[in-house]
This record gives structure tokens, sequence and C-alpha cells, in this order.
């Protein structure tokens, strides 16, 4: 039997009807919601013959931990997704492009990163188990789908991934805003992993000592730092704008 995780509001619920209606289960909509982007809910999930069951408002705060489920939750079943970065650098057919997050604690965070990793197609999204933010239902919800999308291998030891993923061929490009290489003059040609750093603290030493490179995004305003899901859109864009230049 499938994984089943629930995810909610109605971007998030509304997305992954668009995207993979057979993978709602059920949908959990308010006893008070008869809006317009309710009937549109119910609608659409009609067409796709998805069942939705009207519940209070306690029953959505305890199946979403009292999150802003503004009205409306589904459970969803879980794509067998890649366990395992071998999994995921075997079935290729062009180069990789991974991204790494040492240690992102924010699930808004996380769930902007696998949305910007599945629009710049992104082949796998690798962090540490520990003192990380895990796929939760705040994640799915601002991954609008993504990550159900994109691998999420959570490592138990990153620096020993990090050399693992060097042993076969990834070329490890750390984002540090210290750096004096500039991210628009790196080559970001052949398998690579951008490598970014937690919220506010960057990444730890051996994060940036089993780096390939640093590189800098240059920054012409007045603030001094991007949120982390900024920074690795920037560098995850460039890349593929390299790799489709002729």
């Amino acid at each position: 039997m499938a994984d089943t995780r629930i995810i909610h509001g109605f971007h998030a619920v509304l997305s992954r009807l668009r995207q993979k209606a057979d993978a709602v289960k059920e949908i959990y909509l308010g006893s008070g919601r008869d809006d317009r982007r309710a009937r549109e809910l119910v609608t659409l999930a009609e067409a796709w013959r998805v069942r939705v069951m009207r519940v209070d408002a306690g029953r959505l705060d305890g199946m979403t931990g009292n999150a802003r489920h503004q009205g409306v939750a589904a459970c969803i079943d879980v794509a067998a997704l890649p366990t395992h970065i071998d999994d995921v650098l075997e079935s290729l057919s062009e180069p990789a492009l991974l991204l790494i997050l040492d240690g992102v604690t924010d699930p808004h965070n996380l769930g902007a990163c696998l949305r910007v990793a599945d629009a710049m197609g992104v082949h796998a999204v690798i962090a540490p188990k520990d003192r990380a933010v895990s796929i939760n239902a705040t994640v799915s919800r601002v991954a609008s789908g993504a990550a159900e999308t994109v691998p999420y291998l959570a490592v138990t030891n990153l620096a020993r991934s990090l050399r693992e993923l060097k042993e076969r061929g990834i070329w490890l490009i750390g984002a540090d805003e210290g750096a004096g290489q500039e991210l628009y003059a790196t080559k970001l040609a052949g398998p690579l992993a951008w490598v970014l750093g937690a919220e506010g603290e960057g990444m730890r030493r051996l994060t940036r000592e089993n780096c390939d490179e640093l590189v800098r995004i240059p920054m012409h305003g007045s603030v001094e730092s991007l949120n982390v899901s900024v920074s690795a859109g920037i560098c995850l864009a460039e890349t593929r704008r390299q790799r489709g230049a002729p």
C-alpha cells in the first residue's frame, strides 16, 4: 500500500488535483466554506471522482497540526520516488543537477526550495536528517506539489555524502556571500550540485570544506543577503541558462 500524507491549503490541494488527481484519496472541506474557491474545488473533485467530505474546523486543525489550512485538506498517495542518490544518477539522460541544503529549518523555505528545484529541473534535493526540517504538511503546501515530484534525500552524514558525490564525478559549488568568484563568471557545465547553507548561519565548516568551488551572487542593492530559496532560484536559473546556450 502506498504511503499517504496530509496536505492543506487551497493552492496545494487544487495543484495536486490538476497535476495528479489519481493520487488524491479524499478531500476534507470545512463545513462553513461555500465561497468561489470552495465551489471550484468541489467541481474539480467531482470531475475526477474524488470524494469530498465536509468536516468541522476542529477536525481540520487536528489533521494539519493547527496549521493555517484555509478550511481544506487532502489525503494523498505519495509517489514512489528514489530513496538513494545512485537510483537518481543511474536514471539520468543529462548531466546531473542537484541541490544540497545544509540545515534548512524553516518549512516555508524548504517548500520554496522544492518548488524552485522542480521548476529548474533539479534531479534531487539532498539534506541532513538532523537539525533540518523534514517534509511535512506546511512544506507540501508551500511546494505546491513539488514535494511529491522532486526526490528529497535525507542523509545521516552530509559531509560523507558530499565526498561520495565527488567520487561519482559531481562538482560541488557552494553559494557563499564571502567568496571571491562571482556566479556569472562561473562555468556551470557538467554534473554539478549547488550547496546552500541554513538561514542566517550559512554552510557549516565541513560542508564548506568539501565544496570544490565557492561562488557568490553579486548584490547591486542595499540588502546584504538573500533568502535561501531565492539564492537557490538564482543559482539554478543561471545553471539552466548556461546549459541551454549554444
